[in-house]
């Protein structure tokens, strides 16, 4: 299922809170290729952001966003069709891409 087209005129909603930001977060991100590719970016974000501070590898960091990123916003041009959250509201767009991860992990939303 493809993702509406957002109008990127509009502007961006305005949230008080994360609680009110999420539903609109997971609706921004609806197409299940893109949740799975959302899924395996944190994914690889946890793995490396682990293994950087066990190996003490401090240049694998710079992966961090790439790995993120990457996989996230190929999942919104690609199945989406939508701009990512990132651009809109971008702290509140973090915290749900793990938010919406354990979500998923515990199967609380369709993966």
């Amino acid at each position: 299922m493809a993702g509406t087209p957002v109008n990127h005129d509009k502007p961006a909603p305005r949230f008080k809170s994360f609680r009110e930001f999420y539903p609109y977060y997971l609706n921004e991100h609806r197409n299940l290729t893109c949740r799975r590719l959302h899924f395996v970016g944190t994914a690889l974000v946890i793995g490396l952001f682990i293994t950087a501070l066990v190996t003490q590898n401090w240049k694998l960091l710079a992966a961090l966003p790439v790995a993120g990123y990457g996989f996230a916003w190929a999942g919104h041009f690609f199945f989406e069709h939508n701009r990512p959250a990132t651009f809109k509201n971008p702290l509140y767009s973090l915290w749900g891409d793990f938010v919406m991860f354990k979500d998923m992990l515990l199967g609380n939303i369709q993966r």
